[in-house]
This record gives C-alpha cells, structure tokens and sequence, in this order.
C-alpha cells in the first residue's frame, strides 16, 4: 500500500503495475464510486482517462519502451485468437502462454492431448470422443446376464483432410530421415509389407532461471527433464511414450527423444502381432504414409477404444532386428531398482 500509495504515480502507472489497461481500470473505478452512472455518462466523462492512457505514446523519450510494451500487446492479442483453434484441436488449458517457446510448439501440454491430436491426424481431420471400454457384461452365464454396449458417437471434423494428410506425410519423414530414424523399418506385415510410421519428437530440460542486469545469469534450479515421442503406425494405432523426470533429481539425467522412441522400437514386436490380426486393405499396404503405435485403436466410427484385446494372439511375424540399447535407455532401466541415480549410471 505504502508503495503504490505515491501521489505520484497517475493512472497509467497504476494500470501497468496491475497489467490491465488504463481505461478498464478508470471504468472499475467509476462504476465503484457512482453504481447509477450510465453508458453515455461514462463515455462522457472518459476524455480525460483518455488521454493519460495513450499519453506514453507520444513521449519521444521512450520510444524503445513504447515499441517493446506494444510488441507485447499485439503478441498476446495474437495468442488469444489461437487459443480457439488449438482447443479445437485437443489442447487442454484455457490459455496460451504468449512465448517464443509456443510458437515452436514447446508449450505445455498433457501426453492424452497430444495422442488425441495424432488421432486426429490419422482419421483425416475427424475428431472423434475417446473410449476406455467397449461393454460391460454382468452376470455372465446366467439368467440375469445382462450387456451394456458402447453407442458409437458421431465425429467432428475440425481439420481439413488435405492439411491431415500433408501432416501425415511430414510426421512419416521423422521417421524416416529424421530424429526417430531408429524406428524406421520396424514394423510391417507376416508378408513382408512394410507399414508406414510416423511422429514427432520432444525433448525439455525445464529450469527455473533467474537473470540481472545486461542479461547475466543469477541462479539456475532445475525443475523437470522431458522427453516425449507421439506417433501413429498404420492407418488405426496412435499414442504417445513419454519420459519424465521431476524436481532437483532431473539435473542428473541428460537423456532426449530417443529414450522414448528406443522404448517403441521394443514394443515393435507386440505392435506387429496387432497388425498381424487385421487384414489391411491394399491401398494401405504402400509405405507412402508414416503410422505409429498406440494404447489405442481407432474405429472410424466409435473413437479410440483399448489395446490390446483379451484374445489376441501372437503370430509368426519375423522379428525385427533388435538394436543395442543406447546409454540413456541402459540407465533408465537401471534406476528402476536402484534408490540413488548416480550410483546406476556409474554401474
């Protein structure tokens, strides 16, 4: 109170020390001090707000402050007009957060929403509800027997087709000439028909900095360490594999995206059983778009229902050839049963 309290300080300072603008805050507090006042009074009387609002825009002085408060303004009008399109799309929070950090797509972001994103992708520009159960059965094998049956929903387009297949194509080139190279091949048919994979890695080292003056570093504290690979295979298996590791333990890791798309190279073998046990149309059977593994399967009609089935069966797809795990891969296995980090590295 006592420092906000300076006679000093007119209204423009106010409205920036509470990040709201000049005249939303003369507005408040003239609706405060007169409750009866009317639309045209207020417009009326606003002049004089008015004018100490845009007053800094017209100080000489300040003009690197002005383009820089400006760049801000714009920038965050920019983000809220996205928000829209992105919740559309699965993203799960209300707001953007104004970054350059979002714009490269390294916001924040939960691995359900990025697996429904991929399924999206992959049922071209459908968005359909996700489903953990197909029925419940109750009293099996007795007069009382009864079935409850999922109701498949009807599906929302929320992308254009064209713009999901061009995704596709670009997600499958990850794989193939890009950063999750170690998972191309691995998966295909018992007759040898390849099926496309795709995705897109992700990696984070979230730290909590602290700068001075001319940009010096104060402190530095870690907060989490990342790693994440969405991805499709085929035209119905999609998910996300994610690694994580929270608090002052993720300054002792160093490992990236292809933890995560090491860990998927294992689960090709259980991935090409699945694909095994469809018969794939033949328009499908053409390495000519990028498809990846999922907890789930997508139904054209009902959404994403659970993997895998109870009565699956294993088949005699031939083994993909198995690579040496990586460093990052070998110390994460080994900390599964090893209290202290450091120790199972050096082990």
């Amino acid at each position: 109170v006592k420092a906000y309290g300076n006679p000093r300080l007119n209204l423009a300072d106010y409205a920036y020390l509470l990040h709201k603008n000049p005249i939303d805050l003369w507005c408040a507090g003239e609706l405060d001090r007169h409750r009866d006042i009317s639309w045209s009074q207020l417009w009326e009387s606003s002049g004089s707000a008015c004018a100490q609002g845009s007053a800094w825009l017209f100080e000489s002085r300040n003009r690197r402050a002005q383009d820089l408060r400006l760049r801000i303004r714009i920038e965050e009008e920019a983000f809220e007009r996205m928000t829209p399109y992105w919740r559309k799309l699965g993203f799960p929070f209300e707001h953007l957060v104004p970054s350059y950090a979002t714009a490269i797509g390294s916001s924040s972001d939960r691995p359900a929403a990025l697996a429904e994103l991929m399924g999206i992708i992959l049922n071209d520009g459908v968005r359909l509800p996700a489903i953990s159960l197909k029925e419940l059965d109750f009293a099996r094998g007795t007069p009382y027997e009864t079935v409850f049956e999922h109701v498949p929903g009807s599906g929302k387009k929320v992308m254009n087709p064209a713009v999901a297949r061009v995704l596709r194509g670009a997600l499958a080139g990850v794989v193939q000439i890009g950063t999750a190279r170690r998972v191309a091949g691995a998966f295909g048919m018992p007759d040898g028909t390849p099926v496309t994979a795709g995705g897109k890695t992700g990696s984070g080292d979230n730290r909590f900095e602290v700068f001075g003056p001319r940009g010096v570093k104060i402190s530095s504290r870690p907060v989490s360490r990342t790693a994440t690979f969405v991805f499709y295979v085929g035209d119905r298996y999609f998910g996300v594999i994610t690694a994580y590791v929270g608090g002052d333990n993720a300054a002792q890791y160093s490992f990236t995206s292809a933890l995560p798309v090491s860990i998927l190279r294992l689960l090709a073998p259980a991935i090409n059983d699945l694909l095994a046990g469809r018969d794939y149309p033949a328009a499908h059977r053409a390495p000519v778009e990028t498809l990846a593994f999922s907890l789930g399967s997508l139904n054209r009609n009902a959404g994403a229902t659970v993997w895998p089935p109870a009565d699956s069966t294993r088949s005699e797809m031939p083994q993909p050839k198995r690579n040496k795990p990586d460093a990052d891969l070998r110390r994460f296995m080994q900390t599964r049963t090893c209290n202290n980090p450091r120790e199972s590295a050096s082990s």
